[in-house]
């Protein structure tokens, strides 16, 4: 099973970046994380990170031909980008939104998603865990499918 991992801007900042809301875990911890977790349960895990609207677009167009499903971070396009939510409506990869802070506890703005209406699930608010939890979920979510 393949899994690709997507993050979109800002997120290059972890550890930095308002440690009060996001912690002081980098990117860089967080992926060597996930990619741990992924091994242990037998996944192949492919990890991308982009502050470019159109390149995580075209990275979500690709998931088609590469992968069985997607943990997608798009941090703020989840709230703006229309663009984003049309590409996974185009590919039909299964996917979880995951968010490292609650994004429901959060300003007004920062409330609505654009893509949780058509992901498999949503975590958010766990931090770096959020990841973890995500890619448990979304790897329980295609094995019970293949076993139809």
């Amino acid at each position: 099973m393949r899994i690709s991992v997507l993050n979109g801007p800002n997120l290059n900042l972890l550890g930095d970046r308002e440690p009060e809301v996001y912690g002081r875990v980098s990117l860089a911890e967080v992926e060597a994380a996930t990619r741990e977790r992924a091994r242990a349960l037998g996944v192949e895990c492919a990890w991308t990170q982009t502050n470019h609207e159109g390149e995580l677009v075209e990275a979500i167009q690709g998931l088609r031909q590469s992968t069985d499903g997607a943990l997608i971070n798009a941090a703020a396009f989840t709230h703006t980008s229309l663009a984003v939510r049309d590409a996974v409506l185009a590919v039909r990869v299964p996917f979880v939104e995951v968010h490292l802070s609650n994004i429901f506890a959060r300003e007004p703005e920062r409330r609505r998603s654009l893509l949780a209406d058509v992901a498999v699930g949503v975590v958010a608010g766990f931090g770096a865990d959020s990841y973890r939890l995500g890619l448990e979920g979304l790897v329980a979510y295609l094995a019970s499918r293949r076993g139809r």
